[in-house]
């Protein structure tokens, strides 16, 4: 089970206080053979699709979307760029994350980056009344809802989920 404990803040977390938006802090033992949220979720006992990965994708003007899905999902990229209105998206790559957002692979979260990019959120966080996203360090789960995170980030909510 997730720990609760006085833990140093975040960027994240400072912003959603500033933004007096109600969250939860939950802690969790990094693994760093295995940083994906599915093992997180596992080891917390938390339901995987309510839980959700920051995946940061680069369009061919060289813009920022950052995604957020389920952990067990994988990006559909055209999916995103669609409604990113982009014509295409790669992802970024993960030595170029940390100089980007401020966050390293494992703890980029969708709140408190270096700066405010297009965000996309998976039509699949509406299931929930709370959702898990990263704290903004390895190891720093934050449970909120997801309309709170969707204003707070001015996301736009899609299907951008592969399918199958």
């Amino acid at each position: 089970m997730g720990r609760k404990e006085s833990v140093q803040k975040t960027n994240a977390m400072r912003e959603l206080e500033r933004a007096h938006i109600a969250f939860e802090v939950i802690t969790y033992e990094v693994d760093e053979n295995d940083l994906s949220g599915i093992h997180v979720s596992e080891q917390l006992g938390e339901d995987p699709g309510q839980g959700f990965k920051t995946l940061v994708t680069v369009a061919p003007s060289g813009d920022h979307v950052v995604c957020c899905i389920p952990v067990a999902e994988e990006l559909d990229l055209k999916a995103a760029a669609r409604a990113a209105r982009q014509k295409s998206l790669s992802m970024m790559h993960v030595r170029d994350l940390l100089g980007t957002t401020g966050y390293i692979r494992g703890g980029c979260s969708p709140v408190g980056m270096k700066k405010r990019f297009l965000t996309l959120i998976d039509e699949r966080c509406m299931r929930y009344d709370r959702i898990f996203i990263s704290g903004g360090r390895r190891g720093i789960q934050l449970k909120l809802s997801p309309s709170d995170l969707i204003a707070h980030t001015g996301a736009t909510v899609a299907s951008i989920c592969r399918k199958g």
